[in-house]
């Protein structure tokens, strides 16, 4: 990922905070026909070292878990909030009409092996576990339990569980830094008077020192 020096992200817990955030992963793999993209919501866990686990689970009909290069690197795209930023929202336009349009977004890339685990105790654990995370905050919390145990074994039997170790982690925050203060702060103003409030926020965050 190309990462110029005011929009590189380093700091594992702001990257971490995103992944965790906004969950659904682009999961990057090299299969025989060459690069594969699939869709999946990963689940940050914790295990000791310093970038932690994805976790998750696929259909079995889904040939990702037999067709990739074990040897190769896998890659998990996350994304944040995004917004089309136009020129007419810069303060120094009427000064200097010396602006264009750009797209504000924040990114986190993911690198790491995949592992394949076919084991219906794993993969309910981590039903478990994922389940009970996005869920905290509805007033009355779905769990796994709340399904009969036979229609819920019936379904493990139907997924494979994942799980890749992260070794690296890139994260970008394009978010308006190259802008004066005075173009930032009207794209703030802009975002919120637009409905983009998220966006606003990250905007004013990077602003600050």
């Amino acid at each position: 990922m190309y990462i110029p020096k005011h929009f590189d992200e380093s700091r594992i817990e702001v990257m971490r905070a995103l992944i965790r955030n906004y969950p659904l992963a682009t999961l990057v793999t090299l299969s025989a026909d060459g690069l594969n993209a699939n869709h999946i919501p990963l689940h940050l866990t914790d295990d000791g070292s310093p970038y932690g686990s994805l976790r998750g689970h696929i259909a079995r009909s889904n040939p990702i878990w037999t067709d990739f290069d074990q040897q190769t690197e896998v890659l998990a795209v996350f994304q944040s909030e995004n917004a089309y930023i136009s020129p007419s929202w810069y303060a120094t336009k009427p000064q200097t009409g010396k602006v264009v349009p750009t797209w504000n977004y924040a990114a986190v890339h993911a690198y790491g092996k995949l592992r394949i685990i076919d084991d219906p105790a794993w993969i309910r654990r981590q039903l478990e576990a994922m389940t009970e995370e996005f869920e905290a905050g509805f007033p009355e919390p779905w769990s796994v339990a709340d399904a009969p145990v036979d229609f819920t074994e019936r379904l493990i039997t139907q997924i494979i569980g994942i799980e890749i170790s992260v070794t690296r982690l890139q994260g970008k925050c394009k978010v308006s830094q190259n802008q004066p203060p005075e173009n930032r702060n009207s794209v703030i103003e802009a975002l919120r008077a637009s409905g983009q409030p998220a966006m606003a926020d990250l905007v004013t965050e990077a602003a600050k020192p």
